[in-house]
C-alpha cells in the first residue's frame, strides 16, 4: 500500500467551506478524509459528495451504536452516500455487527458497487483502565480491547478501530488482513494530547502494524501542514520499508 494510502486526515471542523479548504489542501497527500458527528451534523451529506467529486476517500466517523436494525439501516444509509469505510461500536454485541454487515453486503451487491470497509471501534483513545474502574468495569483497556477485536472479527468485520498500544497484540490475534485504523496518533509524542489518552507517532504505528493512522488536530494546527505531512509520508515509508 502506498504510504499515501494509509494516511487518514480528520476533518475535525465546524464549517463546511473549512472542510472543502482542507480537502483542497491535503488530497494530494493522504488517501481518505475522516468526517465525524461535529462536520455532518453541521453540513451532512453535502461533505462527502465533495470529497468524492475531488476523487478521494471517505471514511465515515460516525460510531453507530444502538439496536441491531436500527445500526443495520443506518450503515446502508450511509452506503448509498458513497463512503469508503464507516465504523460502528464492537461494544453493540455481535448481532448487531453481524446484522450490519449483512446489510452492507446486500446493498453493495444491490448497487452494483464495491463494498465499502465496516470497522468497529474497540476501546476510546479516552479511555484508560481508571475510567474502566469509573464505569464499573473490572478489566484492562488493554484486554477489553483484545476481546472486541476478537468479537469483531467473529461477527464478520474488515477490521477495528483501536489504539497504538494495542495494534501488536491485534495483528497477533487477528491477522495481517485485519484492518487496524488508529486514531490518537500525533507527529511527536510530546505534541498536546488533548483529550486523548493513549498516543503514538506516525511511525510507531505503522511499525507496529497499522493499517490506517487518523491525523487531526496535530496536523490542523501546524504552521505548515503540507509539510508535515511530507515528513509524516517519508517515516511512514520508512517504517515499510525497515
Amino acid at each position: 500500500m502506498d504510504p499515501k494510502e494509509r494516511l487518514i486526515v480528520a476533518l475535525d471542523v465546524d464549517k463546511y467551506e473549512e472542510a472543502q479548504k482542507l480537502v483542497m489542501n491535503f488530497k494530494d497527500y493522504v488517501g481518505m478524509f475522516k468526517v465525524g458527528k461535529q462536520l455532518f451534523t453541521h453540513c451532512g451529506p453535502k461533505i462527502i459528495d465533495f470529497i468524492k467529486m475531488k476523487n478521494s476517500k471517505v471514511f465515515l466517523d460516525l460510531k453507530y451504536h444502538d439496536i441491531p436494525n436500527t445500526v443495520a439501516k443506518a450503515s446502508v444509509e450511509a452506503i448509498k452516500l458513497g463512503v469508503d469505510m464507516l465504523n460502528l461500536h464492537a461494544l453493540g454485541g455481535s448481532r448487531m455487527m453481524e446484522e450490519a454487515r449483512n446489510a452492507v453486503q446486500k446493498i453493495a451487491k444491490e448497487l452494483n458497487i464495491k463494498k465499502p470497509k465496516l470497522v468497529a471501534v474497540t476501546v476510546l483513545t479516552s479511555i484508560d483502565d481508571q475510567v474502566l474502574e469509573e464505569m464499573g468495569l473490572n478489566i484492562k483497556a488493554s484486554k477489553l480491547t483484545e476481546n472486541l477485536a476478537l468479537l469483531a472479527k467473529k461477527a464478520g468485520m474488515d477490521g477495528v478501530v483501536a489504539s497504538g498500544e494495542d495494534i501488536k497484540r491485534i495483528r497477533e490475534l487477528c491477522g495481517d488482513e485485519f484492518i487496524i485504523v488508529t486514531p490518537g496518533v500525533r507527529v511527536d509524542t510530546i505534541d498536546q494530547k488533548d483529550d486523548q489518552k493513549r498516543v503514538v507517532t506516525p511511525y510507531e504505528a505503522i511499525k507496529k502494524g497499522a493499517t490506517y493512522i487518523v491525523l487531526g488536530r496535530t496536523i490542523l494546527l501546524k504552521e505548515n501542514p503540507q509539510l508535515e505531512l511530507e515528513k509524516i509520508l517519508a517515516s511512514i515509508d520508512n517504517a515499510l520499508s525497515l
